[in-house]
């Protein structure tokens, strides 16, 4: 193929690199690109006007820049019948053809099959170019390379991984935290986990940790302080929540106690496979879970068990049970375990 291609595929669920790669062939076109491109849903666009727009003469340019979303799994997915049989072979057949002038983009926001009818077809074209955008299989690497690239921000592992096991798989949300977070620091220092636990969802998870820690040291004034917090900083959670978070916390403490016991080991990764947690988290599960016994934690779930049944049938209000809870248990002064 020589000089540009007429079409392009850009099909996956990385969206952040994916609308990047849109937003630089937008800026290719000048500034009076507006008047030379034009954007299209394909489900509710048919082939033949999306063919008609991108053969169109460019107006005092030298391209004409279409880009159309969905149009792809909209014609080839199951049950499109006849029509999208048609649709199909149109758009397969007038590829090849299209003038110089043409950048016709398909966008497709999931990875398309490599069987799909018409990604195989324009793979085998010339003047075409094909690209997955695939989510990066290292979240927490993916967060500090781009704090870098895109914010001119340092991050710290520890940091990186917080805002990793927040977001989950969203690249989006996580964009949006590092945006945040590298403003916060303004090229000061380095984000730290403490600033990802003041800026973010991260701290009602953090504060259950640290909870679980004046728990088992008997500071039952400490435990009452981060309840009230996390309760402060999500005002729609009369309680429920936050509980639900403790008891998966001490469960998750008495898998790694099982989890090691039984020659497991106390490996992060490990943990994180085998307990279905994110690695931040499951770096953290082992030291806490030496601070108790098998007994104590056993013991402390039961506990938990009576305080969830005494909240399902209205007898404690979420509030109090909490509160009662730090209460009881740091009485309990839990001795840390060997």
């Amino acid at each position: 193929m020589t000089g540009a291609p007429q079409f392009y595929i850009f099909h996956g669920d990385d969206s952040i690199s994916r609308d990047e790669a849109l937003a630089r062939m937008r800026e290719s076109m000048g500034e009076d690109g507006d008047l030379n491109r034009s954007e299209f849903d394909g489900a509710q666009t048919p082939v033949p006007e999306v063919l008609a727009a991108v053969k169109s003469m460019p107006f005092l340019a030298d391209k004409r820049l279409v880009i159309v979303r969905g149009l792809i799994s909209h014609i080839t997915r199951r049950g499109a019948g006849q029509a999208g049989k048609i649709a199909t072979d149109r758009l397969i057949a007038e590829l090849p053809g299209l003038p110089d002038h043409a950048r016709l983009v398909l966008v497709e926001d999931g990875l398309l099959s490599e069987n799909n009818r018409l990604l195989k077809a324009a793979g085998s074209l010339e003047n075409g170019f094909i690209r997955a955008f695939s989510k990066p299989k290292n979240l927490t690497r993916w967060i500090s390379a781009r704090a870098r690239s895109e914010y001119a921000a340092d991050i710290t592992p520890q940091a990186a991984a917080a805002i990793a096991s927040v977001v989950s798989d969203d690249l989006l949300r996580a964009d949006n935290e590092i945006c945040k977070l590298a403003a916060y620091v303004n090229g000061e220092r380095p984000i730290s986990e403490e600033d990802v636990a003041a800026l973010t969802p991260y701290v009602p998870e953090a504060n259950v940790f640290e909870m679980v820690d004046a728990l088992a040291a008997g500071n039952g004034a400490r435990a009452l302080e981060l309840i009230q917090q996390s309760l402060h900083d999500d005002p729609r959670d009369p309680g429920f929540r936050l509980f639900g978070l403790i008891v998966r916390q001490f469960r998750l403490l008495l898998m790694t106690r099982d989890h090691i016991a039984s020659g497991g080991g106390s490996q992060a990764q490990t943990i994180a496979k085998t307990l279905g947690v994110h690695p931040f988290t499951a770096g953290k599960l082992p030291g806490q879970a030496r601070r108790f016994t098998t007994e104590q934690l056993d013991a402390i779930l039961k506990h938990l068990q009576r305080y969830d049944q005494d909240m399902k049938t209205g007898r404690i209000q979420p509030r109090l049970a909490l509160d009662l809870l730090a209460a009881s248990l740091a009485s309990e002064r839990p001795r840390p375990a060997s």
